[in-house]
Parts: C-alpha cells; sequence; structure tokens
C-alpha cells in the first residue's frame, strides 16, 4: 500500500492495541499510574471507564506489561460466561489444572489454594477483566464475594474492572450497592482533547518510521478531530483511510480533501460530522431569523 511511499516501517494507524504505540497523553498516562499505584499498595477493586474506542483494551496491555515479576496475573478479555465459566477461566489463567468435571466447589477450593500458595511466595494476584459491561449481575457478586478471600493483612486477589458506561449503570443499581462499596479507585478515560491530536498522530508515525516532519496539513487535522471527536479508533480509522486516498493521488501528505474523502467513507465518522454541520446550519438559520423577526416587528410597529 503507501508504507513504501511515505517512508513508513509499519502501518501507524492499525487497530491492534499494540503497546509501542502507547501514548503518554494524560488521561491514559493518569489512568495507568492509578492503576500501577493502587496495585502496589495492595487496593481490592478498581474500575476504569470509558467510550467505546477510546483505548481501554491498549490501556488493559499496557498495564499487564508494566507489572514486575512480584505480580501475577490473570486476564479475561472477554467476560461474557457463566459463573463457573469465570472461575474456570481465572483458574486456568493462574495455571491451575483440573479434571473437566469438577464441580463447582472443588473448584474454588482449588482456587483458593493457588491464591494462598502464591500469596506465601510474596506474589501479588491480580484478576483483569476487560470488556466488563458485558458481566451478568451473578457475575459481578461472584468477583464480590471473590475478594473476599483474604489473609489477616492482606487480599489475596486484587480485580481490576474495565468497562464502558454500561458498567457503571449496572453498578449503580440497588442490588450492587455491595460491590460498588468495594471499589476503591474509579478512572474515566476521555478522549483525546484537540490539543493533544498532534502529539498523538507525530508519536504513531514515529514510532512506526516516519522522520519528515508534518503528515498531515492543518486542515486535514481539524477535520479529524472534528469526524473523530477524539476517540483514538475513529482517529486511526480515518488516518488510516487518509492515507490511502493521499497515496492514491501521489500526494506526500494528507491534505484536507483526502482526510473529508476519508470522512464519507467512514459512517460513523461521516454522521457524526453532518450532524455537527446541520446543528451550525440551523442554529445560523434561527439567528437570521430571530434578526428578520426584529425588524418586521420594528417595521410593521412603526408602520402603525
Amino acid at each position: 500500500m503507501y508504507l513504501e511511499h511515505f517512508k513508513l516501517k509499519e502501518f501507524p494507524f492499525s487497530l491492534t492495541p499494540n503497546t509501542y504505540y502507547f501514548c503518554n497523553l494524560p488521561t491514559h498516562q493518569e489512568a495507568l499510574n492509578v492503576l500501577l499505584v493502587c496495585l502496589r499498595n495492595g487496593e481490592g477493586f478498581i474500575k476504569i471507564i470509558g467510550e467505546v474506542g477510546t483505548g481501554k483494551t491498549l490501556l488493559c496491555r499496557k498495564l499487564l506489561s508494566s507489572l514486575g515479576d512480584e505480580f501475577v496475573t490473570a486476564y479475561i478479555p472477554n467476560p461474557d460466561l457463566s459463573v463457573s465459566g469465570l472461575h474456570k477461566a481465572i483458574t486456568q489463567e493462574l495455571g491451575v489444572k483440573f479434571p473437566e468435571n469438577v464441580d463447582h466447589h472443588q473448584l474454588l477450593n482449588l482456587l483458593n489454594e493457588k491464591l494462598l500458595a502464591l500469596h506465601r511466595e510474596g506474589k501479588h494476584v491480580t484478576l483483569v477483566v476487560d470488556e466488563a459491561q458485558v458481566l451478568t449481575d451473578h457475575c459481578l457478586e461472584a468477583l464480590r464475594l471473590l475478594s473476599n478471600l483474604e489473609t489477616e493483612s492482606d487480599k489475596l486477589i486484587q480485580i481490576v474492572l474495565l468497562g464502558q458506561p454500561e458498567l457503571d449503570e449496572k453498578l449503580n443499581n440497588a442490588g450492587m450497592r455491595q460491590l460498588k462499596q468495594r471499589i476503591v479507585f474509579s478512572y474515566y478515560l476521555e478522549p483525546i482533547k484537540k490539543k493533544e491530536l498532534n502529539s498523538y498522530l507525530s508519536h504513531r508515525l514515529a514510532i512506526a518510521g516516519y522522520t519528515k516532519g508534518s503528515l498531515f496539513s492543518r486542515r486535514a487535522c481539524a477535520l479529524l478531530f472534528k469526524a473523530s471527536r477524539g476517540i483514538p479508533r475513529l482517529i486511526n480509522i480515518l488516518c488510516h483511510k487518509a492515507l490511502m486516498v493521499a497515496y492514491g493521488q501521489g500526494e506526500n501528505s494528507v491534505n484536507g480533501k483526502a482526510m473529508r474523502m476519508a470522512i464519507q467513507d467512514t459512517d460513523v465518522a461521516e454522521s457524526t460530522f453532518r450532524g455537527g454541520l446541520y446543528l451550525l446550519v440551523n442554529s445560523v438559520l434561527v439567528v437570521l431569523l430571530v434578526v428578520l423577526g426584529v425588524e418586521l416587528f420594528f417595521a410593521f410597529g412603526l408602520h402603525l
């Protein structure tokens, strides 16, 4: 495609959550810092909320790669499971072998024994659940009960929940108040701000091998931010498409025209872009109608 044309080693805006591309933007770095500090202090539940496409999975993988040897982690990327299935997934992640026909009581005993053994070795066990908004109420309650496993002085397992805002909606239900009280720290992962966009683009381009300065024009960046609303996944999709357009046109950089074509080819971005334009046009029309109404009022009032 366009790699050779733009002198890139790899695609800079791939959707794969590669930790090499983790950008130290304030909201993402603060979220990572919160997680690391809380886990090292032995806190219980930690919750990270972010809209679709804001980089929760990348943050999750960055966290897992940043924890030292004193941590043992269990990572559940798809928690759409039954309570038994969730317990089995956690137990397997911790390296415990069990027969297929194991009953639930035996499974929990094996899990508890493993957690105690790891604690005696001086290990901190961390369970990280991505897409936590799909957890059933029963599974959320199972996680709360799992967090009860402790010695006289330490928790045997710490739990990190990463999910969309729907997770907060679930936790606000009266039946979830016990779990909600266990959440020691929460953080909301915000979209990229307009002033941070250039840093984000430059970071990903530099990692991919680009060394010739700015690749996106100011107009392209303005259109990109408006259409993406600062959501990293949409930014990546639009940048990838815009680079393909610019390559097809033989351009050495991405101009406003290339970015607009990329937006028009992306349903979510195009609907947002048109929605913003629609509101702008409506606002202008309202102002014109008000001005016209005032002028007509004075004209008829003076005439009368």
